[in-house]
């Protein structure tokens, strides 16, 4: 069964920094692209990084360039979002998702086919 959970959220302040993490529960997905989308009671789940699964490609939303870092260890099992300078428009529930079955443009939500529970990140000003 696919598993994919998230940690690392947290209350920080503007300014600071926070690293979020996104487990695989199997090695079956050391070679499928991954990436972290953000949602609010206000919007929908927007994209914020992706990258592919050899880490050769990482793509940013335009808001959060020059701020976030997407990474993956060596193993390809786990995800990181390291997050810095956050913004009080930062704060949303963090989504990890898989690319497994589908393909295209990893920025769109709907080509991803399993995602975390999702972990929350609150940047007070």
């Amino acid at each position: 069964q696919v598993q994919l959970v998230e940690s690392g959220g947290g209350l920080v302040q503007a300014g600071g920094s926070l690293r979020l993490s996104c487990a695989a529960s199997s090695r079956s997905f050391s070679r499928f692209p991954m990436g972290w989308f953000r949602q609010t009671p206000e919007k929908d789940r927007e994209f914020v990084a992706a990258i592919t699964w050899n880490g050769d490609s990482k793509y940013y939303a335009d808001s959060v360039k020059d701020r976030f870092t997407i990474s993956i260890d060596s193993a390809k099992t786990t995800v990181y979002l390291q997050m810095n300078s956050l913004k009080p428009e930062d704060t949303a529930i963090y989504y990890c998702g898989v690319q497994i079955y589908n393909s295209g443009n990893l920025e769109r939500q709907n080509v991803y086919d399993y995602w975390g529970q999702g972990t929350q990140v609150i940047v007070s000003s």
